[in-house]
């Protein structure tokens, strides 16, 4: 993980795609225990320091699938 300064959330978030991969929000809520407006601004600091990329979920197309973007780098 880079230097940079993050909330707390965002850190639990981060780590927890690097442990289980690509998420969505609720998956991301349910297993963190934090609430969704939590998640929502942790994701939104990930995604301002170019740390996770969302991918569109092809199953549902009214979810995003949110990935750790050096996973993604890993799996391409």
């Amino acid at each position: 993980m880079t230097d940079v300064n993050l909330p707390p959330s965002s850190k639990t978030v981060l780590a927890l795609l690097d442990e289980g991969g690509a998420m969505t929000h609720k998956e991301i809520v349910k297993k963190s225990n934090l609430a969704p407006r939590t998640v929502r601004y942790a994701l939104k600091k990930l995604k301002e320091n170019q740390l996770i990329i969302e991918k569109f979920n092809f199953r549902d197309a009214r979810q995003i699938i949110y990935q750790n973007r050096e996973q993604q780098l890993v799996t391409a």
